[in-house]
């Protein structure tokens, strides 16, 4: 029996559960991520927490609507027991009818029966040789590397994210939708204890920084959330150097590199040429 509870209805620590121990797990819906990128949010729960599925809302005009955060690719159905498209069409049905419009990304592995659009995500096994993994490199990303390692440049790691922010709202003016209170939600999930977050710094001789990346990191996979360039750094190709970096740590471990993917072509040649493969998520819509 599929139930709908309200975020204080909901028992945390089975949800929780169920979401890191699903096959199909994304950082995107624990409760603690949820907590601080949804305005607000409840969920979908099948008899004892055996699969759940998250349901993030706002509300405008007093019209109810499901949507999907900022900071969060993909949610759906989350399942223990191996998902079926029978059971995830079981969910959405179960969706109650006071939200008067859902507009959600469900999650590769979730896919139901009607969906509007295919999106594009790209991943890397990261369960082989650095070198292995570098020898799939396409030839320009190699050419890339090399450029920056003659570089001045140099890589480190941080903990500080207000930084890297202030470096892409200077330099994606007028290029975003983002806006103030998305970039709040970014710095206190940088600064929540309970997720895993990395970020890397590329700074000029001057130590002046031109590039950096915040990956956030669970027990399957490995996010490459958000990223920030100035001109220098996008010739220096700190994201190149960032993303080699990650790759080279996590090299021979059971991690998924998450690109987080993009319908950009430029963007998406940029993911592939690390050697990624595509994997499709799906942008489910439903009005009453």
């Amino acid at each position: 029996m599929i139930q709908y509870l309200r975020r204080k209805q909901i028992d945390i620590d089975k949800y929780d559960n169920c979401i890191q121990n699903a096959s199909n797990s994304r950082i995107y819906a624990l409760s603690y991520y949820l907590d601080i990128v949804a305005d607000n949010w409840d969920a979908l729960v099948l008899n004892d927490y055996e699969a759940v599925m998250p349901l993030p809302w706002r509300s405008k005009y007093f019209i109810r609507y499901i949507y999907t955060p900022c900071w969060t690719q993909q949610l759906g159905v989350f399942s223990i027991p191996q998902l079926s498209t029978e059971l995830i069409d079981q969910f959405t049905k179960a969706i109650p009818k006071k939200f008067l419009k859902t507009s959600i990304y469900f999650n590769s592995q979730s896919q139901p029966s009607s969906f509007v659009q295919k999106r594009d995500n790209y991943i890397l096994d990261l369960n082989d040789s650095y070198e292995n993994l570098y020898k799939n490199y396409r030839k320009d990303r190699k050419d890339r590397l090399k450029k920056f390692l003659k570089s001045n440049a140099t890589i480190s790691t941080d903990t500080e994210i207000k930084e890297l922010i202030d470096l892409f709202k200077v330099n994606y003016r007028g290029k975003t939708t983002l806006d103030l209170s998305d970039y709040n939600k970014l710095e206190i999930l940088s600064q929540n204890d309970k997720i895993d977050f990395h970020i890397l710094k590329i700074h000029n001789s001057n130590n002046k920084l031109i590039s950096g990346s915040l990956f956030l990191k669970d027990k399957q996979r490995i996010y490459y959330l958000f990223s920030a360039n100035n001109k220098e750094g996008n010739k220096a190709q700190g994201n190149t150097a960032i993303l080699n970096k990650i790759i080279q740590k996590y090299s021979e471990t059971n991690y998924i590199l998450d690109f987080e993917g993009s319908m950009i072509p430029g963007i998406s040649s940029f993911f592939k040429s690390f050697g990624s493969h595509l994997e499709y998520y799906y942008l489910y819509v439903k009005r009453l």
